[in-house]
């Protein structure tokens, strides 16, 4: 860290604080390269036990922090979000860092002060994902619905005006990269966001290696049940399924009869890190912007078998593509395409090593994300936007 960086006057804007996940741990490595920053956050409703990252700071919150009924339904005041977000005083800061999936970028900040906007993802359910938002909203039809059509209309208008008052933007993936150009034709740094790879780490005794895994929670978009239909056709290989969630009885069903397929519902982390370091290969079925869990399954040692679209295609190296693989990718969110891809990882399984997984995860620690922080503020202060 140099001088120059240190004695910077920096304000953190994060969009809401209701549980510590990945977009706050990113939250907290920035304070850990800026510990003189100041937090801001639309709604501040974290639990005092997740609280240990904002080192006893003071967050300053926006007037929906006290409308009714906020710290259950705060997402029910989304139209009034851009507007709260732009009462934030900033300007007696030189840099601002915005912590952005909905409208932490609309920050208002002045001509002599840099804001960097790291984002998660554009807003999906206002852009890409409107249809399937509405869908599983039950919101394709009536008056509701049209209303919150209109309401996204209005808060897509104000997203792309809103990018203009951005120095730099910072992609958490490639993927995201793309979806920052497509929506507001900018061009993104990447910087992938920080995971603990000394929390997930290889095992001190030889690992077992003898089952598969999958693990997450069990919504729609993860598809677990994808590979679990996958494994019941498989009945030869044994998979374990952690987590639990809405789509947990649709995976019961799918899973009956299948001895082979094992469901563990939720579990401890202790337990969770003894699955993953003893996995045969940990197995990820979704799209997501980056993927935390394949990086944790990597830094274990385990190679990655994964749908090959997202923020996947940034951490496995797939054998076609690496001479040092980590895993494979494969094509089609389809139970055909997995048992394809599995039977295809059994044969090549000797070249991947748990090593070189590991890594290759410690491309994505928390020290690696410290140091392109760092890097990128430096080269916006040298040499400006």
């Amino acid at each position: 860290m140099t001088a120059t960086t240190s004695t910077l006057k920096v304000a953190i804007v994060h969009e809401w604080l209701e549980h510590y996940a990945g977009s706050e741990r990113v939250v907290g490595e920035l304070l850990a390269v800026f510990p003189q920053a100041q937090v801001f956050s639309i709604v501040d409703f974290l639990p005092k036990k997740e609280r240990a990252f904002l080192g006893g700071r003071k967050v300053k919150t926006t007037f929906i922090q006290k409308l009714p009924f906020a710290k259950k339904h705060f997402r029910n005041y989304l139209g009034l979000m851009p507007l709260a977000v732009e009462q934030f005083d900033l300007s007696g800061f030189d840099l601002v860092f915005s912590s952005n999936h909905a409208v932490a970028k609309g920050i208002i900040t002045g001509p002599d002060q840099y804001h960097i906007s790291y984002v998660h993802s554009p807003m999906r359910y206002a852009w890409d994902m409107q249809a399937a938002y509405l869908r599983q909203s039950g919101l394709e039809r009536g008056l509701k619905g049209l209303f919150v059509r209109w309401l996204l209309h209005r808060i897509r208008n104000w997203d792309v005006r809103s990018a203009t008052g951005v120095d730099v933007f910072v992609a958490n993936s490639r993927y995201i990269a793309r979806r920052i150009r497509k929506v507001y034709r900018r061009e993104a740094d990447v910087i992938h966001p920080p995971v603990d790879t000394d929390a997930f780490n290889l095992p001190a005794a030889p690992a077992d290696r003898g089952a598969y895994l999958v693990a997450g929670r069990q919504v729609p978009y993860k598809r677990v049940d994808l590979v679990v239909e996958a494994f019941r056709r498989m009945p030869q290989r044994k998979l374990l399924v952690v987590g639990d969630g809405p789509e947990n009885e649709k995976i019961r069903a799918i899973a009956a009869g299948a001895p082979n397929v094992i469901l563990k519902g939720k579990v401890p982390h202790a337990e969770l890190l003894s699955m993953m370091q003893n996995a045969r290969a940990f197995v990820f079925a979704a799209e997501e912007d980056f993927g935390i869990t394949l990086v944790e399954a990597q830094a274990c040692g385990t190679p990655v078998i994964s749908f090959g679209r997202g923020g996947a295609l940034d951490i496995v190296q797939d054998d076609m593509l690496s001479d040092t693989p980590t895993g494979l990718l494969f094509d089609e969110q389809t139970a055909d395409a997995i048992v394809e891809t599995v039977d295809r990882f059994e044969t090549i399984r000797d070249k991947i090593s748990a090593e070189g997984c590991r890594k290759n995860a410690l491309r994505f620690s928390k020290a690696a994300f410290r140091s392109h922080i760092t890097a990128l503020t430096e080269r916006v202060l040298t040499e400006g936007f």
